[in-house]
């Protein structure tokens, strides 16, 4: 049985995903991470992927150790460049499949070490799922936040020891993964700025996810850029407002991060208007998402 939280992530990555998909694994991620696409997210809309040449750069998949267990990650990075920014890549709900690992190599495009990691490899392989509640209720259920943290401070150790710069750390995420950023740029000590897309911000209280980003307004450590859809079915503006309110509330008693972090909400674009494979993609509102995530990145010091 689903939740009422995640039932709301379900629904909000309608429309223009199927639920009772019937692709196949051969047609998600294949192989190896960041190859092909989900089977949950299909239809695939072939005439607007991007597909980002990887000339001129170093990608690949590798593995980082976490209390010994073997975390799996695409990264993208320019060829033969050293002291490098980072940016962690925080994967949608169906893990990290080829829209996330070109999104990695826009960034290393951009002079950034980009890593994505699979966050979901201790609970299951988000690949072998053709149905999203079940994907949903087996796998993404059952991360706890925790985890999530641990693991993404272990891929800025391993980006410190192949060619990133540790002090310009930045995080971005879609959906599942913007909740994600909302979160870590509140915990994390090396992260300079966050962008999140279309992140959850608020939510029940469970064991594993004990806080969510409206409660953690407060906290905040590093200046947040969110980028939402006005016509999001799942994230109603009305959150993103309790947000505003509470990040004004933090900025004025001095906190400079919620001070300084930002909304942009595109009125007519839909949930997932970022993810250029699915019918929800919206060309101009993504594309001015990703311009404003790399100034905002800039401007607040992590290029």
């Amino acid at each position: 049985m689903l939740t009422k939280d995640q039932t709301q992530d379900v629904s909000a990555l309608l429309p223009g995903v199927s639920t009772e998909a019937g692709a196949s694994r051969r047609t998600a991620l294949k192989v190896a991470l960041g190859v092909g696409y989900a089977a949950t997210a299909m239809p695939i809309m072939a005439q607007t992927a991007i597909k980002t040449s990887s000339e001129g750069l170093r990608t690949g998949e590798a593995i980082y150790d976490v209390a010994g267990f073997s975390v799996p990650f695409f990264f993208a990075m320019p060829e033969g460049k050293k002291n490098l920014p980072v940016v962690l890549v925080i994967q949608e709900i169906f893990g990290v499949h080829e829209y996330i690992a070109d999104t990695c190599r826009r960034f290393a495009k951009a002079g950034y070490l980009a890593i994505a990691p699979e966050l979901y490899a201790r609970q299951g392989d988000p690949a072998s799922y053709s149905q999203m509640a079940k994907l949903v209720a087996e796998v993404v259920s059952k991360v706890p936040d925790a985890q999530v943290m641990g693991d993404l401070d272990a891929a800025i150790q391993w980006a410190g020891e192949n060619g990133g710069n540790t002090k310009k750390v930045a995080i971005t995420g879609f959906c599942w993964g913007g909740r994600i950023t909302w979160l870590y740029a509140q915990q994390s000590k090396n992260v300079k700025a966050g962008v999140a897309w279309y992140g959850r911000l608020v939510g029940t209280a469970s064991e594993l996810t004990p806080k969510h980003p409206l409660d953690l307004a407060a906290q905040l450590k590093a200046p947040v850029l969110g980028l939402y859809g006005g016509q999001d079915g799942g994230i109603p503006l009305t959150t993103v407002n309790q947000m505003k309110d509470a990040l004004a509330e933090a900025g004025a008693k001095g906190n400079a991060a919620a001070k300084a972090s930002e909304f942009v909400v595109y009125k007519d674009a839909p949930h997932a208007f970022h993810a250029d494979y699915r019918p929800s993609y919206r060309k101009e509102p993504a594309e001015d998402g990703f311009t404003r995530a790399l100034a905002w990145f800039k401007a607040h010091g992590v290029a």
